[in-house]
């Protein structure tokens, strides 16, 4: 296994902003700057990328922060993404919040290092498990787990309580995961609190987005007991992954999901396996990634829906008349919820829950033609930042409109300055899965409720590396016509 952690403390990887960027002095930080500390003054260690986005527009599309001896260089112009995207000059680099879940993943998909052979490796094995034959073969077990979602919503709905919108999709799309990719039912609608799996899983983001809050050197005494939670949360899902392998492999295999693939598929060219040890961690990788993420997107197309009726109303209205009579839409009918998958789209722009990801220089280079880089370094892209750029976004960029998404709008911007699944040969390999889930979801329940806001709550984002609103709970109305 590769190493992991240097000298120092941080992971391998980690390289200072004054190592890779020649000229930095040029890129404005925030004022106030103290001594070793940096730019802490007015920072959160509990919302540190919304502190990101504050900072952003008064320092412009390129701009450095400062960290307990730690310095960053932040990119979210338009035009820097889109030179940011060019692979012939820059490729994903593991950045420190993502290199802080390597303990846990390893060289999964998400956290493995380019030079790493099992990402592509798996990549290549895993790839035809999101083919159109493969997505419409998932979707009866989708709308099975849905159906345990909307019973779970009945009976709220019957005893008059409002729902938990960021529990129940949590529930929901670790559910659809587990069962399409793994034929494993964790039982979480059947709990009255979340799954071990689940608990753990919080506990592991919540430690890597500590670290990147804490001096280095400090860590190990200021986080002791956080750490030996941490490790028993990885423990955990170690122990939770390997019962799951090794009931598959006691049954002689499934019917030709991920886990078979991972477990029983060679490489088409050099026939290459994936290794035990490697299998365990894409497990965990999907299990994670592909339930976290959405569930995150679906939670807060939910709020914004319930905060604009007549989006909803018309988001209904075409579920309505696109399934018609059906009781159980088919696959290809998902795809014509044009206007709800625009609804799940402006969701992504305003809060992608993977709101960020970094890109290194692979040769010196000049980013867009004004900040010189050397070969190694990195920067991180606010994808929340880029959604919200006027100059491309306009004005209003703050506002809840779906219509951005039109085609004709779609087509008037320029490429790149869309990335809730981040850019290149190693872009998120799940991303047609999860719209298919969500905008499936979205359609069921706006064919069945009325989703009704409380006055009070305003919205709170979360942030543990991926982003999910806080507390929100909505209750619910039975549409007339709702199946």
């Amino acid at each position: 296994m590769a190493q992991t952690t240097t000298a120092t403390g941080l992971p391998k990887g980690f390289r200072d902003a004054d190592q890779g960027w020649p000229e930095l002095h040029r890129i404005p930080h925030p004022p106030h700057r103290l001594p070793f500390l940096g730019d802490v003054i007015g920072a959160s260690r509990r919302t540190p990328l919304q502190d990101s986005l504050r900072h952003a527009p008064a320092l412009g599309p390129v701009f450095r922060r400062k960290a307990f001896g730690k310095e960053f260089v932040f990119v979210w112009g338009a035009r820097q993404v889109a030179d940011l995207a060019d692979e012939t000059r820059f490729a994903k680099h593991v950045g420190l919040g993502v290199a802080n879940l390597r303990p846990v993943a390893g060289d999964g998909l998400f956290t493995a290092y380019n030079e790493e052979p099992n990402w592509q490796l798996a990549h290549d094995v895993l790839a035809p498990g999101f083919s159109r034959e493969a997505m419409a073969g998932y979707h009866p077990m989708m709308l099975a787990v849905a159906g345990r979602l909307t019973d779970h919503w009945d009976g709220a709905l019957a005893a008059g309580r409002p729902v938990d919108v960021p529990g129940d999709m949590t529930k929901l799309t670790l559910e659809t995961i587990a069962r399409t990719g793994f034929g494993h039912d964790f039982g979480s609608f059947e709990r009255d609190r979340p799954h071990p799996f689940v608990t753990a899983m919080v506990g592991t983001l919540g430690y890597a987005q500590r670290l990147n809050t804490v001096p280095a050197p400090l860590a190990r005494h200021l986080l002791r007991g956080a750490a030996r939670r941490n490790a028993a949360d990885i423990a955990r899902l170690d122990a939770t992954v390997d019962e799951l392998i090794a009931e598959r492999r006691a049954s002689g295999g499934g019917e030709g999901d991920l886990l078979d693939r991972m477990l029983a598929t060679a490489h088409p060219r050099t026939g290459e396996r994936l290794s035990a040890l490697n299998v365990r961690r894409q497990v965990i990788t999907f299990l994670v990634a592909g339930h976290e993420t959405t569930s995150g997107a679906l939670s807060f197309a939910l709020h914004y829906l319930s905060r604009h009726p007549e989006i909803a109303a018309r988001a209904a209205a075409e579920v309505d008349a696109v399934w018609g009579d059906a009781a159980r839409p088919g696959y290809d009918q998902v795809a014509k919820l044009r206007h709800v998958r625009r609804i799940l789209d402006e969701s992504l722009r305003l809060w992608p829950t993977a709101p960020a990801y970094a890109r290194e220089a692979t040769v010196d280079t000049v980013l867009a033609g004004e900040h010189p880089m050397r070969r190694g370094a990195w920067t991180l892209v606010l994808t929340a930042m880029l959604h919200r750029d006027p100059e491309v976004w306009g004005a209003d960029a703050e506002r809840f409109d779906p219509d951005r998404f039109e085609p004709a709008a779609v087509r008037t911007r320029a490429p790149h300055t869309f990335k809730p699944f981040g850019t290149g040969a190693r872009a998120c390999i799940g991303r047609q899965f999860a719209l298919h889930e969500a905008t499936l979801v979205l359609g069921l329940l706006l064919r069945r409720y009325r989703l009704v806001p409380d006055p009070a709550y305003r919205l709170r984002v979360t942030e543990r590396l991926t982003l999910m609103p806080e507390a929100l709970r909505l209750h619910l109305e039975r549409r007339p016509t709702g199946r």
